[in-house]
């Protein structure tokens, strides 16, 4: 078991490794096959994390927490609500939020836990899916809210969700996680927003995993977003969000002045 980072060296080199606390050890080869130490170590002041993995998709979940199932009068869904957010829109932790050029609207967090992929994943069964995880990280799940019903013929998920940099995602993943004990923190500017457990999952991530793969071909480093439960909100322009989750880490964005 082990916490797994990517980083950029400061002189500029990139790889990935496991990370204990500010200590960086090294691997080479594909990070979800077997991957070998190569004797290097970097301590704290030589690199920067970067995304953890670069997924093709991320996966998101809509209505797939109770209490916010609730509160907003929802049916608790028997197979996974889901959008896409392409790969293209993915950041690691410190890199900022950027508005869509011309975009004067609302932007929205959305703190969440992260399914990583460990191989490719089709029409596997529920008891086999756990096989098919290899960790889980911390997401903020941004959103252009103005976007969303910008027309009323047709709701633009993927749109208001999919654009570069709204797919926050770090600081590690996290292969020894007991989920359903842990929380999900979300901090604006060091307030905390949301905190809510992920005991209170509709659908839990081997079912995500297990049903998603009927509906679609998961790749190694996708991610599936879990959904988030009460207290999303807005982001000002030059705001931080902190998304915790104990037990992976802290990823911390802000939102770029305009």
């Amino acid at each position: 078991m082990a916490c797994w980072a990517r980083f950029r060296s400061h002189d500029d080199r990139s790889g990935f490794g496991v990370l204990d606390g500010v200590r960086l050890t090294q691997y080479q080869g594909d990070l979800f096959d077997s991957p070998q130490p190569n004797g290097v170590t970097l301590e704290r002041g030589d690199y920067e994390l970067q995304s953890p993995c670069m997924p093709s998709k991320i996966v998101a979940l809509w209505n797939n927490f109770n209490a916010l199932a609730e509160k907003l009068g929802k049916k608790a869904p028997a197979h996974a609500l889901f959008l896409i957010k392409s790969g293209t829109s993915v950041i690691g932790p410190g890199v900022p939020i950027r508005r869509p050029s011309g975009y004067q609207g609302k932007i929205v967090f959305e703190g969440e836990l992260g399914i990583v992929i460990r191989r490719r994943c089709k029409d596997v069964a529920p008891g086999d899916a756990g096989d098919y995880i290899f960790g889980y990280t911390c997401v903020n799940d941004v959103t252009a809210a103005d976007v969303l019903n910008e027309n009323g013929d047709f709701p633009q998920w993927c749109r208001s969700k999919g654009y570069d940099t709204f797919g926050c995602v770090g600081p590690v993943i996290e292969t020894d996680f007991d989920w359903p004990r842990a929380r999900v923190t979300t901090m604006l500017d060091g307030v905390e927003r949301q905190n809510y457990p992920l005991s209170d999952m509709i659908i839990s991530p081997v079912d995500l995993v297990s049903q998603i793969s009927h509906d679609l071909t998961l790749l190694p480093g996708d991610i599936i977003a879990c959904g988030t439960s009460l207290g999303v909100g807005s982001i000002r322009d030059g705001a931080t969000v902190e998304v915790r989750i104990e037990g992976i880490g802290s990823l911390i964005n802000t939102l770029a002045p305009r």
